[in-house]
């Protein structure tokens, strides 16, 4: 069995793009995660060296200008207006990509942060760069053959089923949504229902899911994210001929299980 690392430390830090729609508050916590490695370390092992966003109402260009970091930013909305084409059209998705790997090839970066992007990635982002996302639920978890939790809803979906327990995951990014090999799953989350929960009161429960979405992020994502980038450009995550992924060469099938950030 061979094993190839995700990233070869003596070729420098890994360089990352971070990916963005929104807040950017994944991103952020990843930013933040560098510099105290690199305060701790005098060098952090991945390096952010640009954001991009699909969205020109996003904070990309806030977060850019606190961290001294290029932005690219690329309305998706707009360039499918101006073809008048709907958001369903994926032929014009992959020319919007095909541009954006174009945009950023000035950044010479290998591997793509997807911190809270909304749109679906195609073949030319996929190619381009190894992506990494987190997705907040526990990916592990089966319905036959299928992953239980994916898409949009997971927290949802998770806590209509009855679970007692929460997880976000980071995981390859692949064409197939949220069907990627697991890296990391974090500590497990308690749900925390209101004695006078009801399943049929949407707003309750749109108000549940918000809270535990908002905890999740907070006890989970920006736990796990920046670590699965440290732990890659470490050179300690590695796969094998079928994609399999190993951590200081163990076969970790359901992802690692973090129980605290490795980094204060």
């Amino acid at each position: 069995m061979i094993l190839k690392p995700l990233h070869n430390p003596s070729s420098g830090p890994m360089r990352v793009v971070g990916l963005m729609s929104g807040s950017g508050s994944n991103l952020t916590e990843i930013i933040k995660f560098e510099k105290r490695v690199q305060q701790q370390r005098g060098q952090s092992p991945y390096t952010v060296v640009g954001i991009f966003s699909d969205r020109a109402t996003s904070s990309a260009v806030q977060i850019g200008a606190t961290y001294d970091l290029p932005v690219v930013v690329r309305d998706l909305k707009s360039f499918y207006a101006a073809r008048g084409k709907p958001r369903s059209d994926m032929g014009v998705r992959k020319e919007f990509d095909a541009a954006t790997v174009r945009a950023l090839a000035p950044f010479t970066a290998t591997v793509a942060a997807y911190a809270g992007y909304m749109s679906i990635a195609t073949n030319f982002l996929l190619e381009a760069y190894q992506g990494v996302n987190v997705h907040p639920a526990d990916l592990s978890i089966l319905e036959g053959e299928r992953r239980k939790y994916t898409g949009d809803h997971a927290v949802r979906d998770a806590i209509l089923a009855g679970e007692l327990y929460l997880r976000s995951c980071t995981h390859v990014l692949e064409e197939k949504v949220d069907y990627g090999k697991i890296f990391m799953r974090s500590a497990p989350v308690k749900v925390q229902l209101p004695v006078d929960f009801d399943p049929k009161d949407q707003e309750l429960v749109q108000r549940v899911v918000d809270e535990h979405q908002n905890r999740l992020k907070k006890e989970g994502d920006w736990i796990i994210f920046p670590q699965t980038l440290l732990l890659m450009a470490e050179g300690r995550i590695a796969q094998d001929e079928q994609g399999n992924l190993y951590v200081d060469k163990k076969a970790i099938p359901n992802g690692l299980i973090a129980t605290r950030s490795i980094v204060e």
